[in-house]
């Protein structure tokens, strides 16, 4: 199963994979969990090996020791003693090297995978982004992972371990006895013939469980970002109603599943009574036919209990191994989900600093089931130029911004920075040389400066200050509560929507790009701020190429040219004042720009 994201794109659920491709693909994203795997599994025979030494040793106390044809044998009974000692401290000590190696392993293993899933989510295209919801994405990096970090502590080698128990069980229960043997084969049996059934099931169920998980986590998660929406419109009952919804989803899921694994468990209870059973009645009816004897079918029942155990242990985990096995597809699937945005890395090219030209070559862009956006669109903009986009909403404008600063890459056709394609620059100088100043500026739950940071990781408080007194903003800043060391909360929400502009805009002031994208930077300021802003906006252009996708028409009044976008194609192109006297769609868009103004 897939869901399409983004033209040529699809994210890959890896719901179609088998468990044991599922498997191998997983440890080789995560190496780590390989490591000192013979060793850990030499320690899970030798923890094996202890406990079956403690029936043989019971046995002979009993035969040899207390019932020998000479009578009692004190020595023999305390060399068994202290055989059964040592083999009990020998599985304990092997358990816990073994716990702990596991641990161990599977926690840097799966620390290894977070990072790659997180790095991923990053590397991946705006439109595969915007297509996964939030919620379910977090799940991916954090709850289903969890279920894999499960699995692999509490019951991935502990299977194999079990596996290995009943295996040694089973040969020294037959050697004692064969009819006992095939007798608690017999009542497994129907329980082992079914397991490929429920493993179907458990598969199918568990996989719905993941899914739920990630949806009821976006169900929470975006009422609590949006709370001011929420309580603005007074609609709580409506949100309340929407997390109440998923939450039965969930549960509805996670009982379908749940019901599953107690029908196979109640299975393994019902098989392991028989067993007793039968070994208990068999056994006495062969020991009155001098076929067995008492020690070894006390031995019997020490190693039906060790062949029991695992059992009824495996149906456990084969309840997690479903479980984990659902977790590890969805983060297979988000990191098989190709990045569209491929950084050539070292082999890139890198841009020379200065004023960067721009030329857009036949550039058409859909995004995903769309209609194009954007109409084989051909420009070219001169360094050290001041550029305005202006169009209707939906005209494809702000769509311009993105690749320019490839956010996305054209469906067709070629985005060149200084001659090269964008595709083929490195992302570090792209970054390095090109910024994007977006409407909203996202702001992180931290300080001021911090924040500000982003634009230059090492600048000092000194520096910050300096650039914000460049921009007009000193007095701004001077009045914050704390200054750069004012907290702006989660989302900047503890700052004004104008205040986190400011931010913003300090943010790509210290980043001292080539080339400035600003998609309508100043909508969100008020019109006090807006002036101050437009002065610093003026020495912030200085020396470098700006393009700004403008909605108010006062900053197409001062730039050098207007570029008009209407239902994604150019237009129009020229200085305002020309454009006003031509006309046109921008003649138009001023007229009513200048009526607003009036009112």
């Amino acid at each position: 199963m897939s869901a399409t994201v983004a033209a040529g794109t699809t994210v890959e659920t890896g719901e179609e994979i088998g468990a044991i491709e599922t498997l191998r693909r997983g440890v080789a994203f995560s190496p780590e969990l390989k490591e000192g795997f013979v060793g850990t599994l030499l320690l899970a025979v030798l923890a094996t090996l202890g406990q079956v030494i403690v029936p043989i040793a019971v046995q002979q106390t009993l035969d040899r020791g207390l019932n020998g044809p000479d009578g009692p044998d004190v020595s023999f009974m305390v060399s068994m003693g202290l055989v059964a000692g040592a083999a009990i401290l020998l599985t304990s000590i092997a358990s816990y090297a073994m716990t702990a190696r596991l641990f161990s392993r599977a926690e840097h293993g799966l620390a290894t995978l977070r990072i790659k899933a997180f790095r991923h989510v990053h590397d991946l295209p705006l439109l595969t982004q915007n297509t996964e919801r939030r919620g379910a994405l977090v799940s991916r990096v954090t709850s289903d992972v969890d279920q894999i970090s499960q699995f692999l502590v509490f019951g991935g080698i502990m299977f194999v371990v079990s596996v290995g128990q009943m295996l040694v069980a089973t040969v020294i229960m037959a050697i004692y006895s064969w009819q006992l043997t095939l007798v608690v084969w017999l009542c497994f049996l129907p329980l082992f013939l079914s397991l490929r059934f429920f493993q179907r099931k458990l598969s199918d169920a568990y996989g719905t469980v993941r899914q739920q998980v990630g949806a009821m986590l976006s169900a929470i998660s975006e009422p609590v970002v949006g709370a001011a929406v929420v309580r603005s419109y007074a609609v709580e009952h409506r949100t309340q109603a929407r997390i109440d919804e998923a939450i039965a989803r969930h549960q509805s899921a996670s009982t379908r599943a749940q019901g599953y694994t107690a029908f196979s468990f109640s299975l393994g209870g019902i098989s392991a009574g028989l067993a007793n059973a039968g070994v208990l009645v068999i056994g006495i009816w062969l020991g009155f036919a001098d076929q067995i004897t008492a020690g070894e079918v006390l031995a019997f029942a020490f190693l039906v209990t060790l062949f029991v155990g695992p059992v009824q242990f495996g149906t456990q985990i084969l309840t997690d191994a479903q479980n984990a096995i659902a977790g590890w597809r969805r983060v297979i699937g988000i990191l098989e989900t190709p990045a569209d945005l491929v950084d050539p890395g070292p082999d890139g090219e890198v841009l020379p600093r200065g004023p960067i030209d721009i030329e857009l070559r036949e550039v058409t862009f859909a995004y995903p089931g769309g209609p194009p956006v954007l109409h084989d669109v051909s420009l070219r903009i001169e360094s050290g130029s001041r550029i305005a986009v202006v169009g209707e909403t939906g005209s494809g404008k702000s769509t311009v911004a993105k690749l320019l600063t490839r956010l996305m890459d054209p469906t067709s056709g070629s985005v060149l920075l200084d001659g090269v394609d964008v595709r083929d620059i490195g992302d570090a100088s792209l970054r390095r040389s090109v910024v994007l100043v977006p409407q909203e500026g996202f702001l992180f739950d931290d300080t001021l400066a911090a924040n500000a940071r982003y634009g230059k990781l090492d600048a000092t408080d000194e520096e910050i200050v300096a650039s914000a007194a460049e921009l007009g903003l000193a007095d701004w800043l001077a009045g914050l509560p704390r200054g750069l060391r004012t907290p702006v909360g989660q989302r900047g929400e503890s700052l004004s929507a104008g205040e986190r502009q400011l931010v913003a805009l300090l943010r790509a002031h210290l980043a001292d790009p080539d080339l400035l994208v600003l998609d309508e930077a100043t909508s969100a300021v008020d019109p006090a701020l807006e002036m101050r802003i437009g002065q610093a906006l003026e020495r912030l252009m200085s020396g470098r190429t700006s393009v700004t996708i403008a909605h108010r028409l006062t900053t197409a009044e001062n730039a050098d040219e207007v570029i008009v976008v209407d239902r994604g194609r150019v237009v129009q192109r020229g200085p305002h004042a020309d454009l006003v006297a031509e006309g046109g769609v921008y003649g138009g868009l001023h007229a009513s720009w200048v009526a607003q103004q009036g009112k």
